[in-house]
């Protein structure tokens, strides 16, 4: 029993010695950017020794990815679960992509950075993809290809058109400051996205 103890007080202790870490990474990404951030950077915002740091992540590419890999844990949550009604579901994901996004301004700042950086480190922007585009637009198709009674002709495309409508708004409002140049309304965006997936296609 004290054995076993010891070994669960051992993995809490280098669960909260790797959170640790990620929050200096992520405090030292969105200030330095990528190119600018170094493993002895993040060791010192993180309160820990170059060691520590290496022996929970091999390099500065693994730990960004493991930052990208968190982010999309905590954004499929977002995404519909199969026994929900469409019109309830697409509008409870939608909601609070847009809204959860705006109250977390370091993802928001998050996401600038590897838009920034995805020139010089393409496979930076191909993790975030890889691991937080992908996962929840493959979780959308299944969803949309699972309610027949939509008639959608191609689910895949229709959750493109769905996810890329909403990340674009955030695009040009929040992360462009676009917001009085070309003011829209959230609630009149997911209005009119749900209208054109959720309405019958026409027999004429």
């Amino acid at each position: 029993m004290a054995r076993t103890r010891s070994i669960e007080s051992d993995s809490t202790a280098a669960n909260d010695k790797s959170e640790q870490i990620l929050q200096g990474a992520m405090q030292e990404f969105l200030t330095h950017g990528y190119a600018g951030t170094s493993m002895d950077k993040v060791a010192k915002t993180a309160g820990v020794s170059k060691a520590t740091v290496y022996s929970h992540f091999a390099d500065k590419e693994g730990l960004f990815a493991a930052l990208v890999e968190r982010l999309a844990e905590e954004k499929l949550v977002y995404f519909p679960v199969p026994e929900t009604e469409p019109a309830v579901a697409l509008r409870l994901m939608a909601t609070n992509i847009l809204e959860k996004n705006r109250k977390r301004p370091e993802f928001m700042t998050f996401v600038r950075l590897v838009i920034a950086e995805s020139g010089r480190f393409p496979e930076l922007a191909q993790t975030f993809v890889r691991n937080l585009a992908k996962p929840g637009m493959d979780r959308l198709t299944e969803y949309l290809a699972s309610h027949p009674e939509l008639k959608l002709s191609d689910p895949e495309a229709t959750a493109q058109i769905f996810i890329g409508s909403l990340v674009y708004f955030q695009l040009t409002q929040e992360i462009m400051h676009g917001k009085d140049i070309i003011p829209m309304e959230s609630e009149r965006l997911i209005e009119s996205l749900l209208h054109l997936i959720l309405s019958p296609p026409s027999n004429s």
